[in-house]
């Protein structure tokens, strides 16, 4: 038998051996087929009354009036900046840290995307923001990363006093709550993803929340073909695009809302206590908590490793975890203005860009684990911290690893 006390990256016996799995994902089961079966033998697979009920259903989860839903996150989020008639050369400003959509979005709209760097919540700084508003600027997209809601209150009051749109990034942040108010409505409206990793999911799939109803009667002409809400089929009042929901992706989401109130209690209980637990590590600094977010969802557990504390770099670092049984990562290898699509981009020159926080959680500090992981048991969330704790007590031994 190896030695427990010794890194399984050195020989030593791993906490969290393969055969004890921790838990899967996606989560279904005979809601799921019966689901799937159900829309397949009526026939009705196009964009209808299970469409309408999962809007209904997902506008009072999240505590919104209206639901438009759409094919996916990132066709959500371009939908909503038409909507809100984002024209070329209009400026939005974004997080560098987070999906390329957020920014791939306004570009595809004409528009050109301002980097805010993010701080220690890995949202957007938003004591940066008003740096960086220029009469161009029309909107601000904050991401709520990993579930962590964005400072609301400082972000609509800058809106408000440069007359700008707030469209929120909630693809992290379904049934998450702002001083009790749901997520995705605390701008003029905010998009959700049930894409394959996400914490609901269908494989693919959006959806667009908002307490104004012109907002959303756009977004769904939009969304379907530039279609009129009281004209006929074939009348477009609008440039449009067909991103339109199906009847098996609907009916999927519906069985998958059945469990996600439960789920959402879980990951939330276990994400306080591993936030709790991890703190208490040297040089291990979670994604903080926050009072204002009252309710929490946890989409990753973030945590920053500290090298000058821990003793070694970020990489043999998590290569040492991930030998121990804990499918830990590194997140985003680079902020989305050193993507290629942004440093050889014609409309705005994005060299001169530095984000410093964002490429400090990109280049050395970040890492992620997904949101699967807390669902699972006391023993489970008892082993991670174990298994980070076991490295970070050995990360000296580390140091011949690095590279």
């Amino acid at each position: 038998m190896g030695n427990i006390d010794k890194l399984a990256i050195l020989g030593g016996e791993p906490v969290r051996p393969p055969e004890i799995k921790w838990h899967s994902w996606p989560v279904f089961d005979e809601q799921e087929r019966t689901a799937v079966l159900e829309v397949l033998e009526s026939g009705k697979w196009f964009y209808g009354e299970k469409v309408k009920k999962f809007e209904e259903e997902y506008a009072t989860f999240q505590g919104a009036k209206y639901c438009v839903s759409c094919n996916s996150g990132t066709t959500g989020l371009e939908v909503a900046l038409q909507a809100i008639d984002i024209k070329p050369g209009d400026e939005v400003i974004v997080p560098p840290y987070t999906f390329i959509a957020t920014a791939s979005a306004v570009v595809r709209m004409g528009g050109v995307p301002i980097f805010v760097d993010v701080d220690e919540s890995w949202c957007i700084d938003p004591d940066l923001i008003e740096k960086a508003i220029t009469p161009r600027t029309r909107a601000i997209i904050p991401v709520h990363f990993a579930g962590y809601i964005c400072d609301m209150d400082k972000i609509n009051a800058i809106a408000q006093r440069h007359n700008l749109i707030v469209i929120e990034d909630a693809c992290h942040s379904w049934g998450g709550r702002w001083e009790g108010k749901g997520a995705g409505t605390l701008g003029l409206g905010g998009v959700f993803s049930f894409q394959m990793s996400k914490n609901i999911t269908a494989g693919e799939g959006g959806a667009i929340v908002t307490d104004n109803e012109d907002f959303a009667d756009v977004c769904r002409s939009i969304t379907n073909c530039g279609r009129s809400k009281t004209g006929p089929w074939y009348y477009h009042e609008r440039i449009g695009t067909n991103v339109r929901m199906n009847e098996f992706t609907a009916n999927i989401l519906l069985a998958q809302l059945t469990r996600a109130e439960n789920q959402l209690q879980v990951r939330e209980a276990n994400g306080v206590y591993l936030t709790t637990a991890l703190k208490e590590i040297p040089g291990i600094y979670p994604q903080p908590l926050s009072n204002r977010v009252t309710r929490r969802a946890f989409h990753l557990l973030c945590i920053r490793l500290k090298e000058e504390e821990i003793g070694c770099s970020r990489e043999p670092f998590i290569k040492a975890v991930q030998a121990e049984g804990l499918p830990l990562t590194a997140g985003y290898p680079y902020p989305i203005y050193k993507q290629p699509a942004f440093q050889n981009a014609a409309f705005y020159d994005y060299s001169q860009t530095c984000c410093p926080v964002a490429e400090d959680l990109c280049y050395k500090s970040g890492a992620w684990l997904p949101h699967h992981i807390l669902l699972g048991k006391e023993k489970d969330m008892e082993d991670l911290v174990k298994i980070i704790r076991k490295v970070q007590e050995h990360a000296l031994e580390l140091k011949n690893l690095e590279i």
